[in-house]
């Protein structure tokens, strides 16, 4: 699982193979800010992402993972800022 810091928000992403499938799932995780530096706030938990869509390889399911965290921070980002 992948780990990358957007601002104030942690997320983690990957790419996960389908049982009895040839296709992977995007699956995500996002952390956001915390008082306790020893502790990471859940904000939304790992889950799978892109439901309806099965991806030819980890990579590719890995970086649609990746776009959806990335969006749904700078969806949050735009709401908290408003």
């Amino acid at each position: 699982m992948a780990t990358e810091q957007i601002g104030d928000y942690e997320i983690e992403y990957s790419g996960v193979h389908v049982p009895e499938s040839d296709g992977w799932a995007a699956w995500v995780e996002i952390f956001g800010p915390s008082p306790n530096p020893m502790h990471r706030q859940p904000v939304f938990p790992s889950q799978h992402v892109a439901v309806e869509t099965s991806f030819g390889t980890e990579q590719e399911a890995e970086q649609a993972a990746r776009q959806i965290a990335v969006d749904m921070v700078e969806q949050r980002h735009r709401k908290s800022t408003a």
